[in-house]
């Protein structure tokens, strides 16, 4: 056994081993840094590690038969021990490489396959299933719940509802592009079927850079289970990600908004209707009916008695301005907060019935506050907090909660136009461009943003040619 050692320093096989892991090293280093930012899939750096792997023995063994000299390369002479001698030392040598790079290996291959994600996520539309196209607004409220779950988790940066209901529908996603536009390192696609009290939930939690899956779950379960399901999914796609969840988090997912699978439905699909664009006409009136039943089913519902003080504020602010309605607003409100007082949905009701009903802004700051802090990933939350800040004449901080906003809701071309707004009064002129070039592409007819776009060209540049180019595009639209 001493003869081989001899023979490996003798052919400088332990230099050539030392120089051949510092370089492959460097090279897997630069290769971890350099292949995302340029966007290369993931499976051509873990090709570099494996290449790198199998050249290792492959250098050991040209390094036993070689050797540089001042004259060039040349054969190693052959030692003086026997033919035998000499093949069991090249065979140990040979097994030695492949056991360095088979253990190297082991320990580089999961992490180059695993390459760390950024805590950011979009749950996408979920695909209705059911033979009963009705249940529709079933999908798309399990996707809501398993969203709104993962919006309490506060490492987790999570795109709010309006920007992702703009993928409903569509055929075939392109994971790095809906990634891009959204911002988000991860993607939440899935399919819900249901047949009377059974529920079939089929999720698949996606890269958004190459497009590989991370895992992949299925439930089939009663209705009365749906509950379980969500809290489970949040608490998996918060430990894929990373994610670290507080007791007080882990607490909230855990709870169960109601025991009455009934009120359950009618409230998924009053949630569905009060989030429509259309919040003070008809779509408002048909979400304040539905809240209403899901409460008379389950009086103790706290989440129905928020979701029905923010759809009468809403109406109060925008379409039906009666007291009635602005007294209805703060009796909910004031229920849910009862029956659970850490709600943060009830919190965010309040807010809204002292700043759209009283005019209260400082108790309304408060509540927005208190609802922002354990729904961290609400852009209601920082749209609400930053147009009070703009009324204060907080210009700085108001501006920082509007791109918290527009950052969480990136599609929502209002949450822009506001954000634009801001710009202009700070005299941003180059951001106002920017943002409102995104809002023009979310909402081309818009006569807002046709004229927020002249505006800009007028008081920047002092160019009326686009406003007038804008206004006449938009007239014969």
């Amino acid at each position: 056994m001493s003869g081989f050692f001899e023979e490996l320093q003798r052919r400088k096989i332990y230099r050539v081993a030392a120089a051949y892991i510092i370089a492959a090293g460097f090279i897997i280093q630069i290769s971890s840094a350099v292949f995302p930012a340029w966007e290369l899939p993931n499976w051509a750096f873990r090709l570099v590690v494996v290449l790198l792997l199998i050249g290792f023995p492959i250098a050991l063994v040209l390094a036993w038969a070689y050797d540089v000299t001042p004259q060039g390369i040349r054969t190693t002479p052959a030692p003086t021990t026997r033919g035998s001698h000499r093949r069991r030392n090249l065979i140990m040598l040979i097994g030695i490489g492949l056991i360095i790079s088979a253990g190297a290996g082991l320990f580089l291959l999961p992490r180059a396959s695993a390459r760390k994600l950024e805590k950011s996520i979009a749950v996408l539309p979920f695909q209705n299933l059911s033979d009963e196209k009705e249940n529709a607004y079933f999908a798309d409220g399990i996707q809501d719940d398993i969203l709104t779950n993962l919006s309490k988790i506060g490492d987790l940066k999570v795109i709010s509802r309006m920007s992702v209901m703009s993928y409903r529908g569509d055929g075939i996603r392109n994971a790095r592009e809906i990634g891009k536009a959204l911002g988000v390192a991860t993607l939440l696609e899935g399919s819900v079927r249901r047949a009377g009290n059974r529920v079939r939930v089929s999720v698949q939690l996606i890269n958004a850079d190459n497009d590989e899956h991370i895992w992949a779950e299925d439930y089939d379960r009663d209705l009365t289970d749906v509950f379980a399901i969500q809290t489970d999914l949040a608490q998996k796609i918060a430990s894929a990600l990373q994610a670290k969840l507080s007791p007080d988090e882990k607490e909230r997912l855990d709870r169960r908004p109601t025991q009455n699978p009934d009120a359950y439905l009618l409230f998924i699909q009053a949630h569905d209707y009060a989030n429509r664009p259309d919040r003070f006409g008809e779509d408002s009136l048909k979400a304040e009916e539905l809240f209403e039943k899901a409460i008379k089913l389950d009086p103790n519902f706290a989440a129905a008695f928020a979701g029905l003080s923010i759809v009468e504020s809403w109406m109060y602010h925008g379409s039906d301005p009666l007291p009635a309605r602005r007294e209805k607003a703060r009796l909910n409100a004031d229920e849910a907060l009862r029956l659970q007082p850490d709600l943060p949905e009830g919190h965010l009701a309040l807010g809204y019935c002292y700043y759209y009903g009283d005019r209260n802004y400082d108790r309304a700051l408060t509540e927005f506050e208190i609802a922002k802090r354990d729904l961290p990933n609400d852009a209601q939350a920082y749209m609400a907090i930053a147009a009070i800040q703009r009324r204060q004449g907080k210009w700085t901080e108001s501006t920082a909660n509007f791109e918290k906003a527009a950052a969480l809701d990136p599609r929502n071309a209002s949450i822009l136009v506001n954000l634009v707004y801001s710009y202009l009064a700070l005299r941003d002129f180059e951001a106002a461009e920017k943002t409102i070039d995104r809002a023009a592409v979310l909402a081309p007819e818009s006569f807002t943003t046709i004229g927020l776009k002249g505006y800009l060209a007028i008081a920047w540049r002092g160019d009326f040619s686009v406003a007038e180019k804008e206004f006449f595009a938009a007239r014969y639209r």
